[in-house]
């Protein structure tokens, strides 16, 4: 080889270590850091808490007041990601448990065989089943608003989209994208337009048929996405963006036996173990469409659930319990991670500036041109949205502002309404900082930085559909 050759070839290698990302822990500490800094510059603030609908606490937007600053120090920093894993640790509990659940379900057989009955039931019209999939979870969102149920959707449709030759990154899309969907368009949802409207003084779930039109509006450019990029996979397993990874390759030896002679039967066991997972699966809708489950009630029933079926399928406790600990293995670092983003907004709150950042927000809001005002929200929204990636969270600290600012710039309180939920949904699978997000892409071994490489294209579609709506909402002087 020459010696410009060589040259050549360092530069190459030089150019293409340049633009490597930064591994997720280091961009939240970046994040946390950046946080304890603002605590120094930006002057501390707070609203007095009065209590909202349904028994929350909300703010009230009149109570702003300069407050005596409380800069986070060394020792108070050094403490931040210690005391945001305990603040999200029903979040990373959670994580910890269904991965373990699954590795159990996964030791008994059972996931093998309904895949591979569903591999050769699809196998010739493989391009069917992502809408299916994707309308199914984007409907179930918009009506109960649980976003969270993508922890619960990955682990079961991922050996399906491995055996059907897609990726990692399919399966979270589909599970990923089409909740946001339905969530952020909340056509009925209590969790962001119920709330979001009693805030606002509105009568809850009006509006709703401009809100159905923002639905197919987000899901149908989703499912068009992510079913492109799937059938792009499936032709050429080399254009994947877990091309190279040691684990995707490992997953798909396991997973992809469409090819096989015969297909997969069930022992008596094995039959009794599946009607039993139903069973829990039906307990687990009905618990979380009627009573209200969350979390905690899906944990408990996830580790029962594991039990269970793994003793009916014949498997002995130890192999449960070494089932359990492989799953915790496997989805330690996405668990890790959705503690550590949370120390972003414990940094901000101990140096109290969250709601600084929130007063400001809504007097930027006011310095837009009256035509830009929702858009401003918006972008308002979309901005907080990276601390408080809680839906009603969010709505708590930030609509009991945006309400009256509304008829203040002249928007409506519907169109606000809008505003919040758009920008609340929408970032929740781009922010780091959200932790259920973390915690499926952990589950689907999709790392943060390849889920953005695929996500940055369909998010920016789904920005411009968002100002689009709420510029017609503006236009219009939408009441509902």
């Amino acid at each position: 080889m020459s010696k410009a050759n060589e040259l050549s070839s360092t530069d190459a290698g030089k150019k293409k270590k340049s633009f490597e990302m930064p591994h997720i822990y280091v961009i939240l500490f970046i994040f946390s850091a950046i946080a304890a800094v603002l605590t120094y510059i930006v002057p501390a603030g707070q609203y007095d808490r009065v209590p909202g609908p349904n028994g929350r606490t909300t703010i009230d937007p009149n109570s702003y007041q300069v407050v005596e600053s409380t800069p986070v120090g060394p020792v108070d920093f050094m403490l931040a990601i210690p005391k945001g894993l305990m603040d999200a640790g029903t979040v990373v509990f959670f994580t910890f448990i269904i991965g373990g659940m699954f590795m159990v379900l996964r030791r008994t057989g059972i996931i093998e065989i309904g895949v591979d009955k569903l591999t050769r039931r699809f196998a010739h019209n493989t391009i069917v089943i992502i809408p299916v999939l994707m309308t199914t979870f984007a409907v179930i969102a918009t009506l109960i608003g649980t976003q969270e149920l993508a922890l619960v959707y990955v682990p079961v449709i991922l050996p399906l989209m491995l055996a059907l030759r897609f990726d990692s990154v399919t399966a979270a899309a589909v599970a990923l994208c089409a909740t946001t969907a339905g969530f952020t368009s909340g056509v009925l949802n209590p969790i962001n337009t119920g709330l979001g409207q009693q805030l606002a003084d509105l009568p809850v779930y009006s509006g709703m048929g401009l809100r159905a039109l923002v639905f197919a509006a987000i899901l149908v450019p989703g499912i068009f996405y992510v079913t492109r990029y799937a059938l792009k996979v499936k032709n050429n397993p080399a254009l994947s963006l877990m091309e190279g990874d040691a684990k995707e390759l490992e997953k798909r030896k396991h997973y992809q036996h469409a090819d096989d002679e015969g297909a997969l039967t069930a022992t008596s066991r094995q039959k009794w173990a599946s009607l039993a997972a139903f069973g829990f699966f039906a307990t687990l809708v009905w618990g979380v469409m009627t009573q209200g489950w969350f979390m905690m009630e899906m944990a408990g029933l996830f580790i029962i659930m594991g039990v269970v079926v793994g003793m009916i399928a014949g498997l002995k406790t130890s192999d449960i319990c070494d089932g359990f600990n492989e799953g915790f293995r496997d989805v330690l670092v996405g668990a890790m991670i959705c503690g550590i983003a949370r120390a972003v907004a414990v940094v901000l709150e101990e140096g109290q500036i969250m709601d600084t950042l929130v007063f400001g927000l809504g007097n930027l809001v006011g310095e837009f041109p009256p035509i830009f005002s929702a858009i401003g929200m918006y972008l308002s929204q979309l901005g907080f949205n990276f601390v408080v990636p809680s839906g009603s969270g969010q709505a708590l600290v930030t609509m009991p502002i945006m309400a009256p600012l509304a008829d203040l710039v002249g928007v409506t309180r519907q169109t606000a309404v809008l505003a919040y939920q758009l920008g609340d949904g929408i970032g929740n699978i781009l922010y780091p900082t959200s932790g259920y997000f973390m915690a499926t892409l952990a589950l689907a071994g999709v790392s943060w930085n390849k889920w953005v490489k695929f996500f940055l294209p369909l998010f920016g579609t789904w920005v411009a559909i968002s100002m689009g709506f709420l510029i017609f909402a503006q236009f219009t002087q939408w009441t509902g």
